[in-house]
């Protein structure tokens, strides 16, 4: 799915590595891809309710917009991969109920998508927005909310919304579509695009990326 971005939110940066935004207008139109969510959270962004930030935006974002980076992923992907000084609250925390059923859609999950991806069997963080609130308590304050590809952030600038916050921004597409140096400060092992792949995937990335090299060299 599409969604058309008619509010899309662009800074002027003052930092020495990001590209001079002043140059663009403060509104423009684009397109992201996104998985389907649900029609609240896009009427939010669409009409510019919450602010659409691309990543090599989000810097500036942050600089000179005020903006705080709120990190919305799972640990386990935060783990290979962050941005220095970011917020973390999860909004899908680890399933570990171990009851029957569960057990069954373990299985399922594991052989469809958790042995290809590496992501584990998850549930909403029944805490999440408990847990935002003391961290940030002050429902004024600008959060850019971010995640690996732009859906689990959309349900949860939704969710903060509902609850009350004021001043949210989205990260148009996650951090896959981020590129080496949109987040100059990047904590763990992996880059930022490549957090969200696990499993066998990351395998098969990591033979293209080799490949890519050889033929580079060559």
């Amino acid at each position: 799915m599409e969604i058309q971005l008619n509010h899309l939110h662009t800074f002027s940066s003052s930092h020495p590595k990001q590209p001079p935004f002043a140059t663009y207008p403060h509104h423009r139109t684009t397109t992201v891809k996104v998985h389907s969510v649900s029609g609240n959270a896009q009427k939010l962004i669409q009409s510019g309710t919450v602010a659409a930030i691309l990543p090599k935006e989000a810097v500036a974002a942050i600089d000179d917009g005020g903006y705080k980076l709120l990190d919305i992923r799972p640990e386990w992907e935060r783990e290979k991969s962050r941005v220095k000084g970011s917020m973390h609250v999860p909004l899908f925390v680890q399933d570990m109920d171990n009851g029957p059923i569960t057990l069954l859609k373990k299985w399922v999950h594991f052989g469809y998508i958790g042995l290809w991806t590496g992501q584990y069997f998850t549930m909403i963080n029944p805490d999440f927005v408990d847990q935002v609130e003391k961290m940030v308590p002050d429902k004024s304050t600008k959060l850019l909310v971010a995640c690996g590809e732009g859906l689990r952030s959309m349900m949860a600038t939704s969710k903060l919304h509902k609850n009350g916050y004021t001043n949210l921004g989205w990260l148009a597409g996650g951090f896959n579509r981020a590129i080496d140096g949109d987040f100059p400060e990047v904590e763990g092992p992996e880059k930022l695009q490549y957090a969200t792949i696990g499993g066998v995937s990351y395998y098969f990335l990591k033979l293209l990326l080799l490949l890519q090299a050889v033929g580079k060299n060559n």
